[in-house]
């Protein structure tokens, strides 16, 4: 009798990592594993490692081909639609995350990256006026985890090292953000897809207003309280950090390509005949708004939300908080702890489908976060750990 019951029981657990390895492969290929691979996490997560089998789960090209880009796809647009065609901006976090034990996920927003097609595919190349590479890429049906490669991004589009700032300055990104308007799109979208907040999660009204520029009315309505109350709490932060994209812009033709669909990205390297300085012409838009408001001299930007309630955001103390051009102002949004917390709430939700709904989930995402901060940044070790926590559900 003790024989049989010890049999059961060891049957029972033979099934229930065999049902664990499908639910880690489901959750993070999003297909059936084949039996091998079946069997394969299944002694993995017998011997101990079910992180080992969370990984080899991520070997499947659904990870990045499906789940990954889908992930990264809202990011690319204002409408956060997953439904758009693969694009630079997609490609660029796929191969990052692939890449994620080499480069610190942090980079995705200013490192000089640009990941493009195995030129052996024989596909149309990298345009900085269309997207025909990748769509031909992802209508060819190609592993990207086999098939995309790593390029400067400075290297391929033209433009300076300088001013190459990851998925921020992709094709899909100017698109997107820097078409029309006066970059604070750019910005905004930047916050909010990668730090998990928009701007009324920000919004500090104690703050200095001294770089607010010539466009925002003063008293709104004639009511200047408005101004005090409402509109500073935003711009008087926002202002002086989206000053790092002064130089970018977003050239198409307004009248034949209405969607800026075969337009490109823009960088003033010298002076533009419109403003006398590198200064883009969009910066200076609407300027009678408020005469005595803030003339953009340049590309340099302050953090002012590095104190007030926003310093809570946990800016990195390593950084000056200051700095000129887009990389470097990237570079201290990616270093705040509200990039990674964002990252890894982003990751758990893709992964076990849901948000967390109690204080175990809680104190599992500041776990992530933790081993994420740890650990070199490796995106692919949240996904694995985040596989595996909710392989239970």
């Amino acid at each position: 009798m003790l024989a049989f019951a010890s049999a059961l029981s060891a049957m029972q657990g033979h099934a229930g990592s065999l049902e664990q390895a499908k639910r880690i492969h489901d959750r993070l290929a999003g297909v059936p594993p084949t039996e091998a691979v079946l069997l394969s996490m299944q002694q993995k997560i017998e011997g101990g490692d079910a992180l080992g089998a969370a990984h080899e789960a991520m070997e499947n090209d659904g990870f990045y081909n499906v789940t990954i880009k889908n992930w990264a796809a809202p990011w690319t647009n204002r409408d956060f639609d997953v439904f758009v065609p693969l694009n630079d901006y997609m490609a660029t976090v796929i191969g990052l995350v692939r890449d994620s034990d080499e480069i610190d996920f942090r980079e995705v927003l200013y490192g000089d990256h640009l990941y493009v097609a195995n030129a052996s595919l024989g596909l149309p190349a990298y345009s900085v006026s269309n997207n025909d590479h990748y769509e031909q890429l992802e209508a060819g049906g190609y592993s990207l985890k086999d098939n995309l490669e790593h390029r400067a991004q400075s290297a391929v589009t033209g433009l300076p090292a300088e001013a190459a700032a990851g998925v921020v300055t992709s094709r899909a990104a100017a698109k997107a953000f820097f078409i029309a308007g006066t970059n604070r799109a750019n910005f905004r979208f930047t916050l909010i897809n990668h730090l998990c907040m928009d701007l009324e999660q920000v919004h500090d009204v104690t703050r200095v207003p001294d770089r607010i520029r010539q466009d925002v009315s003063r008293s709104p309505g004639g009511d200047s309280r408005v101004f005090l109350n409402n509109c500073i709490g935003c711009h008087s932060g926002m202002d002086p950090l989206a000053q790092a994209f002064a130089y970018y812009d977003y050239s198409y033709d307004a009248e034949g390509d209405p969607l800026g669909e075969n337009g490109q990205i823009q960088y003033n390297i010298a002076a533009d005949p419109d403003t006398g300085t590198r200064v883009q012409p969009k910066y200076f838009n609407n300027d009678a708004t408020f005469p005595p408001g803030f003339v953009t001299p340049d590309d340099a930007w302050t953090n002012y939300w590095r104190a007030g309630q926003n310093a809570a955001l946990g800016w990195d103390e390593a950084l000056p908080g200051s700095g000129a051009g887009a990389s470097s102002m990237l570079q201290e949004l990616a270093h705040s702890e509200a990039f990674s917390a964002c990252a890894v709430k982003k990751v758990f939700k893709t992964v076990c489908l849901r948000d967390p709904h109690d204080q175990e989930d809680l104190d599992q995402l500041q776990s992530l976060q933790n081993q994420f901060e740890s650990g070199n940044y490796n995106i692919k070790t949240v996904f694995a750990e985040s596989a595996v926590y909710c392989s239970g559900d």
